[in-house]
């Protein structure tokens, strides 16, 4: 089975965050696999019983779950939660077994199924954290599973539409035209064909830090991916269990890095101004990047996630 002890690739990227950031024997994770659909689904997890609540992390389209404990997990960990964060199929240590190419939607059945199964290990409250793509999976898993107590999202992309499309694909022609390719190439049967998310995505904008970003897209368990056309299709065109006019489930916070290339704040706000129903609040992350390696931001996401939850861990 793959595990991050045999992956260097993490670790090249992890020494590109503050000391106070990297795993010692005391802080890193435990490794695990949680099988779905015949799938391996690599975990890490920081186990507590005595936590008061629980933080599943998400990854986006650029990164793994490795690099959300790293950023997030540990530190939420030594606050004394139960964090687990997860390599979605096509990304990180992850063994793929199912015979149908991966699509988003899977990704987001995932996030579901994963919440129920750690609310049939006990009852506490349950938050999500998502990163990039990932913040908007933390609302697709809730408005389908309805039994979260927050969402935390460092961005919230509906990529349905088209200035979220235009402003964060690798260029005009992917902007425009890379949507209706990825359905025309699953409607000719071509949807197991892979691509990299690199050659569709901006992902030169994912980090801001020059060493970081080459790791990153060095690394193909995360900004080096590739993924099926049935996976772009299905992420591109998703449609929630719940519009957000309608969503009732739980408080959401955008945490917007203040530097962030790829997918600034005015791509989020149009759809976090459609929540009616819930507490919605903002934090801007100083001086981060997209995928922040910076110590202000990493240290004002930290803070404010942990304030989100101690103010929401009550219902």
């Amino acid at each position: 089975m793959k595990t991050y002890q045999n992956n260097a690739a993490w670790g090249k990227i992890a020494a590109y965050l503050p000391k106070n950031y990297q795993f010692n024997p005391t802080t890193k994770p435990v490794e695990a696999f949680w099988e779905w659909h015949k799938n391996q689904i690599h975990l890490d997890t920081f186990r507590n019983p005595d936590a008061p609540v629980k933080i599943i992390l998400l990854h986006g389209v650029g990164t793994n779950g490795r690099q959300m404990s790293t950023i997030l997990g540990s530190p939420l960990a030594q606050d004394g939660l139960e964090v687990v964060s997860i390599d979605m199929p096509l990304y990180g240590m992850s063994v793929i077994n199912q015979h149908d190419p991966v699509t988003y939607a899977d990704w987001v059945q995932l996030g579901s199924d994963y919440v129920d199964y750690e609310r049939q290990r006990d009852d506490r409250p349950i938050f999500l954290y998502g990163l990039s793509a990932g913040g908007m999976e933390t609302y697709h898993v809730a408005a389908k599973n309805r039994h979260v107590a927050g969402i935390i999202g460092m961005t919230f992309l509906d990529q349905r539409d088209q200035r979220v499309r235009n402003r964060t694909a690798h260029n005009v022609f992917w902007g425009r035209y890379g949507t209706p390719l990825a359905h025309l190439s699953v409607q000719l049967g071509l949807g197991s064909q892979t691509i990299k998310m690199a050659t569709c995505s901006l992902m030169s904008a994912l980090c801001n830090q020059p060493g970081c970003q080459a790791e990153l897209m060095a690394d193909t368990t995360s900004a080096s991916a590739r993924v099926p056309y049935a996976f772009l299709d299905s992420y591109m065109n998703y449609v929630p269990d719940m519009e957000p006019e309608n969503f009732d489930v739980c408080p959401v916070i955008l945490t917007q890095p203040g530097m962030d290339r790829w997918t600034p704040l005015e791509l989020s706000t149009p759809f976090l101004a459609r929540l009616q129903h819930v507490k919605v609040d903002q934090v801007i992350l100083p001086d981060g990047g997209h995928y922040p390696v910076e110590a202000p931001a990493l240290a004002k996401l930290h803070e404010a996630t942990l304030h989100f939850i101690q103010a929401n861990q009550n219902g």
